[in-house]
């Protein structure tokens, strides 16, 4: 997935806006400028090629800590969060990176307060 298209599918997730911070890292933001909870990052690893970062299940991150061209996210992994870094090929496919980002959003919008969530219009399920 390129850059391009990474940030043209985080901003299409509802109530999503990214900033620029640690170091020049895109970082994708759910909520609002009052309250927002970082679903993924992106930055440079390995040279050029972009490195992505997301939240995941505890079970997703058990399935993919050792999978190849993805790794426990350096150092939000190493203070006991669940967050994976694809940093080199294979990784994973677009379509499976997408969903994961999804799921990262999804996961992190629970943590804003129920009201933030109402009316940003999350997790009405």
């Amino acid at each position: 997935m390129t850059r391009d298209s990474f940030n043209a599918f985080c901003a299409s997730l509802p109530a999503t806006f990214q900033v620029v911070q640690w170091g020049g890292s895109t970082v994708w933001k759910v909520g609002n400028a009052e309250q927002s909870k970082v679903f993924t990052i992106a930055g440079l690893s390995n040279g050029s090629q972009p490195g992505y970062t997301f939240k995941v299940s505890p079970i997703a991150y058990e399935m993919l800590r050792e999978e190849p061209g993805l790794r426990p996210a350096p150092y939000l992994a190493s203070r006991g969060m669940k967050w994976i870094q694809q940093y080199e090929d294979p990784g994973l496919g677009e379509a499976d990176l997408k969903a994961y980002l999804a799921e990262s959003h999804r996961l992190a919008s629970r943590n804003l307060t129920k009201k933030l969530q109402r009316a940003l219009g999350l997790n009405q399920d």
